[in-house]
């Protein structure tokens, strides 16, 4: 089968597509037909080993797995000894979490991963749009913000994936959102279910002309600090960060004792019984047509250095996915 290998820390450009045995499912485990992966920030990291922390879970001096891409979604085409959850030709999505491998025409997992149906009405790009973002967005707002109806919050980076996810979310769980972009996403944002939007090359979020405070300060995109999001931040409120510094994880210690919170969850890491329920009804949403996963574009797996270098820019509009099994690529 074909995969999308590096072997050295890089550019874009270190990523290639190679041959490689097709895996077989043991006891226990399902392979998977990939007809669309995600390519996204953390899958960047991966390949450039950059910023410092990236290293600790990739490998301090090389990659420990050649192969990149956490969020699948395809057919079930084989099935090992004792499986009972799947059967040949099931449609499933997922994520394989710090093993990746994603990034190829199958992937073998356990059927007890983080694995589930994937329901007529929503596509393959459509579903590992929803792992690669809004996989993050929900457990930051749902658990680490404590969202509540009338909270006031204010989103940045709001056309990204996990952005674009938790405007939407948030708008749907009755909060009042401002979202942060560029000129160009502006009235996407605002479809997604913003009140209000601010381009950040105009004005400043962090110091806004009036007195507006916010419950809660979501960065998804690492664009700021806790220290800037305390002028705009009301009693009681929290700054919710994806991107780990030495100074968010001393922060979240510290401010316990203040009137405000800085938060920072390493979401991808959660147990695969967590993220199961999460995939299930962010799935059933999208069939019913209350949530929409934005994706930014579908190329195939030989413009995988392409898909690297789109996620690179910062200026994405939701996922950038590739389709390892052409045949079966979709559109957005």
């Amino acid at each position: 089968m074909r995969i999308a290998a590096y072997h050295r820390y890089g550019s874009p450009d270190v990523v290639g597509i190679e041959e490689r045995e097709q895996p077989e499912p043991g006891p226990g485990e399902v392979r998977v037909r990939v007809h669309a992966a995600s390519v996204g920030a953390s899958d960047a990291a991966g390949r450039a080993g950059s910023p410092w922390f990236a290293r600790l879970a990739f490998g301090l001096r090389r990659p420990r797995n050649t192969v990149l891409g956490s969020d699948f979604a395809g057919v079930v085409d084989a099935v090992g000894a004792d499986v009972k959850r799947f059967a040949v030709g099931d449609r499933v999505f997922g994520a394989t979490g710090a093993d990746g491998g994603a990034h190829a025409e199958a992937v073998v997992v356990s059927e007890h991963g983080a694995i589930v149906p994937l329901p007529d009405g929503v596509t393959t790009s459509q579903a590992v749009a929803i792992c690669d973002g809004a996989m993050t967005a929900l457990p930051f707002l749902r658990d680490g913000g404590r969202l509540r109806p009338g909270m006031r919050v204010l989103v940045n980076g709001a056309s990204g994936a996990v952005g674009s996810a938790a405007v939407q979310l948030a708008a749907r769980l009755g909060a009042e959102v401002t979202g942060v972009c560029g000129p160009g996403h502006a009235d996407l944002v605002s479809r997604l279910g913003a009140r209000r939007v601010i381009d950040y090359t105009r004005e400043d979020p962090m110091r806004p002309a009036d007195a507006t405070t916010y419950d809660l300060v979501f960065d998804a995109v690492g664009a700021s600090s806790f220290r800037r999001a305390r002028r705009v931040l009301a009693d009681g409120g929290r700054y919710l960060t994806t991107v780990p510094s030495w100074a968010i994880m001393l922060q979240q210690l510290t401010s316990r004792l203040g009137r405000r919170r800085a938060v920072i969850m390493f979401t991808g890491l959660r147990s695969a019984e967590a993220k199961r329920p999460d995939l299930e009804e962010l799935a059933a949403l999208t069939a019913s047509g209350r949530f929409a996963p934005l994706v930014d574009r579908i190329l195939p797996l030989d413009a995988v250095a392409e898909a690297h270098a789109v996620v690179d820019t910062g200026h994405k509009a939701g996922t950038v996915v590739i389709a390892p099994v052409p045949e079966l690529q979709e559109a957005s």
